[in-house]
Protein backbone atom coordinates (compact mmCIF):
# COMPACT_ATOMS: atom_id res chain seq x y z
CA UNK A 1 0.00 0.00 0.00
CA UNK A 2 2.72 2.36 1.01
CA UNK A 3 4.37 1.71 -2.10
CA UNK A 4 1.50 2.30 -4.58
CA UNK A 5 0.26 6.03 -2.61
CA UNK A 6 3.64 6.97 -2.27
CA UNK A 7 4.50 6.15 -6.20
CA UNK A 8 0.76 8.11 -7.35
CA UNK A 9 1.80 10.70 -5.25
CA UNK A 10 5.54 11.59 -6.84
CA UNK A 11 4.01 10.63 -10.20
CA UNK A 12 1.09 13.33 -9.79
CA UNK A 13 3.54 16.11 -8.00
CA UNK A 14 5.70 15.97 -10.50
CA UNK A 15 3.17 16.17 -13.39
CA UNK A 16 1.57 19.24 -11.39
CA UNK A 17 5.37 20.94 -11.09
CA UNK A 18 5.67 20.26 -14.81
CA UNK A 19 2.57 22.43 -15.52
CA UNK A 20 3.96 24.87 -13.23
CA UNK A 21 7.16 25.42 -14.81
CA UNK A 22 4.96 25.37 -18.59
CA UNK A 23 2.61 27.73 -16.86
CA UNK A 24 -0.58 25.41 -18.58
CA UNK A 25 -3.55 27.75 -18.87
CA UNK A 26 -5.11 25.73 -16.22
CA UNK A 27 -2.41 26.46 -13.49
CA UNK A 28 -2.35 30.15 -14.18
CA UNK A 29 -6.27 30.23 -13.77
CA UNK A 30 -5.91 28.61 -10.87
CA UNK A 31 -3.47 30.97 -9.50
CA UNK A 32 -4.96 34.00 -10.29
CA UNK A 33 -8.70 32.75 -8.85
CA UNK A 34 -6.92 31.65 -5.58
CA UNK A 35 -4.85 35.16 -5.85
CA UNK A 36 -1.56 33.61 -6.28
CA UNK A 37 0.76 35.80 -8.42
CA UNK A 38 1.83 33.93 -11.53
CA UNK A 39 5.61 35.31 -10.36
CA UNK A 40 5.53 32.41 -7.81
CA UNK A 41 4.75 29.45 -10.05
CA UNK A 42 8.41 28.10 -10.62
CA UNK A 43 8.98 28.31 -6.64
CA UNK A 44 5.91 26.18 -6.27
CA UNK A 45 7.00 24.09 -8.80
CA UNK A 46 9.94 23.36 -7.43
CA UNK A 47 8.69 22.95 -4.21
CA UNK A 48 6.29 20.34 -5.84
CA UNK A 49 9.50 18.67 -7.70
CA UNK A 50 11.57 18.27 -5.02
CA UNK A 51 8.49 16.57 -2.81
CA UNK A 52 8.54 14.37 -5.40
CA UNK A 53 12.28 13.93 -5.46
CA UNK A 54 12.28 13.35 -1.77
CA UNK A 55 9.61 10.85 -1.87
CA UNK A 56 11.23 8.79 -4.54
CA UNK A 57 14.40 9.07 -2.32
CA UNK A 58 11.98 7.81 0.38
CA UNK A 59 11.19 4.57 -1.47
CA UNK A 60 15.11 3.76 -2.59
CA UNK A 61 16.00 3.74 1.20
CA UNK A 62 16.60 6.80 2.28
CA UNK A 63 13.44 6.64 4.71
CA UNK A 64 14.14 10.68 6.52
CA UNK A 65 14.22 12.29 3.30
CA UNK A 66 10.84 10.59 2.33
CA UNK A 67 9.06 11.69 5.40
CA UNK A 68 10.33 15.28 5.48
CA UNK A 69 9.06 15.54 1.92
CA UNK A 70 5.96 14.16 2.63
CA UNK A 71 5.64 16.20 5.33
CA UNK A 72 6.19 18.92 3.64
CA UNK A 73 3.80 17.94 0.92
CA UNK A 74 1.35 18.08 3.62
CA UNK A 75 2.06 21.87 4.78
CA UNK A 76 2.02 22.82 1.05
CA UNK A 77 -1.41 21.08 0.19
CA UNK A 78 -2.83 22.82 3.34
CA UNK A 79 -1.48 25.92 2.58
CA UNK A 80 -3.47 25.75 -0.95
CA UNK A 81 -6.47 24.62 0.90
CA UNK A 82 -6.20 27.70 2.87
CA UNK A 83 -5.46 29.64 0.18
CA UNK A 84 -9.24 28.14 -1.53
CA UNK A 85 -10.84 29.08 1.10
CA UNK A 86 -9.84 32.49 2.12
CA UNK A 87 -10.37 33.24 -1.69
CA UNK A 88 -14.09 31.34 -1.42
CA UNK A 89 -12.71 29.35 -4.50
CA UNK A 90 -14.46 26.27 -4.29
CA UNK A 91 -15.48 24.63 -7.36
CA UNK A 92 -11.66 22.87 -7.50
CA UNK A 93 -11.01 22.54 -3.89
CA UNK A 94 -10.84 18.94 -4.54
CA UNK A 95 -7.83 18.97 -6.40
CA UNK A 96 -5.85 20.40 -3.93
CA UNK A 97 -7.65 18.36 -1.42
CA UNK A 98 -6.40 15.29 -3.62
CA UNK A 99 -2.72 15.94 -3.03
CA UNK A 100 -3.15 16.77 0.45
CA UNK A 101 -5.05 13.45 1.12
CA UNK A 102 -2.10 11.66 -1.16
CA UNK A 103 0.81 13.76 0.91
CA UNK A 104 -0.89 12.70 4.20
CA UNK A 105 -1.33 8.58 3.20
CA UNK A 106 2.00 8.68 2.30
CA UNK A 107 3.21 10.49 5.56
CA UNK A 108 1.18 8.21 7.84
CA UNK A 109 2.19 4.92 5.97
CA UNK A 110 5.83 5.96 5.68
Amino acid sequence: MYVTVTVLTILLNAAIAVADFARARFVLANSAAVGVPASWLPVLGTLKAAGAAGLLLGLLGVRWIGIAAAAGLVLFFLGALIAHVRARVFGNIAVPGLFFALAVASLALS
